[in-house]
């Protein structure tokens, strides 16, 4: 008999139609994006929403308060984001984060709200739609609870891209005003469900990562595309 798959490598595209059309158009800007930090930094300061304008909130209230909907009697649905000034160590354990779920103990608010505690306080670079692509619809994340689906996993190394590095050395002043870089990560997700089904793949990323020097780094967004 065929193997089964998990649900969630029947739904990995876990977007709405429209959102796979946005990453797409995305994955057009992504050249752009590692040729040049100016390109990166253009990426991230897109046309800003109303709520871009409000005053941004403190570093200490936005990045590192623990959300009620993230912690229960069972533990935090989402591991807390590590204090580093290092953008690949970020990266890293953003990475784990985001390929780790467990829907038989928590709830997909609860997922999303751990997550958000990653996220930078500032709005003008947060790019939460690209995080948010990456977790399960929640008719998806229902089924893959009735499915006792959960994943863990186990991430390789990181990097900076080589586009991103010669674009820094060429200019290294042109990161110095939202100090965003960009990080490739490597790993294997590992995935299992009821009935002793399980399965496990390689994946990679490119993460944007902020890490002013005065403060801890935080997660600006997924690019839509691996860069090398």
């Amino acid at each position: 008999m065929p193997k089964k798959r998990s649900l969630s490598a029947q739904g990995r595209a876990y977007g709405a139609p429209s959102s796979v059309l946005r990453r797409a158009l995305l994955g057009g800007l992504v050249l752009a994006v590692l040729l040049a930090v100016a390109g990166l930094l253009a990426y991230l300061t897109r046309a800003e929403s109303p709520t871009a304008t409000q005053p941004s909130p403190t570093p200490t209230s936005t990045q590192r308060a623990a959300s009620p909907e993230a912690t229960t009697g069972k533990g935090a649905a989402v591991a807390a984001p590590p204090k580093t000034s290092d953008p690949i160590v970020f990266a890293k354990a953003a990475t784990k984060v985001l390929w780790t779920y467990d829907t038989r103990s928590f709830s997909r608010a609860e997922h999303v709200a751990g997550l958000k505690r990653w996220m930078t306080g500032e709005k003008k670079y947060a790019d939460w739609e690209s995080v948010s692509d990456q977790i399960p619809s929640p008719v998806l994340w229902s089924r893959m609870h009735d499915n006792g689906q959960h994943a863990s996993a186990k991430v390789g190394e990181g990097h900076f891209p080589q586009a991103f590095k010669t674009a820094l050395a060429q200019d290294p002043g042109a990161i110095t005003d939202a100090y965003v870089y960009a990080v490739t990560v490597t790993g294997k997700q590992s995935i299992a469900w009821k009935g002793s089904g399980s399965g496990a793949e390689s994946r990679a990323t490119t993460l944007a990562v902020q890490c002013r020097p005065d403060r801890a780094c935080a997660l600006v967004g997924v690019l839509p595309s691996v860069a090398p």
